[in-house]
């Protein structure tokens, strides 16, 4: 038995998008499924997204940044990571790149070293080029630089 989804007024809709983009920092794909699913048609919701964005309850630079500093600070996410995610999101090309510029290249450097000595305090069995060829691959798939991690790998584990 399929539940019928009640769909809500334009009037009713927009409280709840009010509150739903008051809550957390969203992205307009996000509100605008959202919207989808208050039964809105396109219209209706495309109306919706413009009234939201100009009262600034949507912003897509601020989401970039949030977004970009929290899965970095949080998560210890690398840059690459955070772009597809972004990306993902449907974040244009110059909001990914706003978001990025507030992430320090200090902070960047020091969270990735930081990776690399968790990764090499567990208990080494196998020999230095295997340990040195997993602690990379982790590294990598966290969304760091391929080039920043194997510089990175070579100071803190010399041959």
């Amino acid at each position: 038995m399929q539940q019928s989804r009640k769909r809500l007024t334009v009037e009713q809709a927009r409280q709840k998008a009010l509150r739903y983009c008051a809550y957390q920092e969203r992205c307009h794909q996000e509100v605008k499924n959202k919207l989808y699913e208050y039964g809105l048609n396109s219209s209706d919701a495309d109306e919706l997204l413009s009234y939201l964005i100009t009262e600034g309850f949507l912003n897509e630079e601020r989401f970039a940044k949030l977004f970009a500093g929290g899965k970095f600070r949080i998560k210890h996410w690398g840059r690459i990571k955070i772009v597809h995610a972004l990306e993902g999101k449907g974040i244009s090309k110059k909001c990914i790149q706003i978001g990025l510029k507030d992430i320090e290249e200090a902070d960047y450097q020091l969270t990735l070293e930081k990776l690399i000595a968790e990764k090499l305090e567990q208990p080494e069995t196998e020999d230095r080029f295997v340990l040195r060829n997993k602690i990379a691959q982790s590294v990598i798939q966290k969304g760091f630089e391929p080039e920043l991690v194997w510089k990175a790998l070579k100071n803190a584990l010399p041959d």
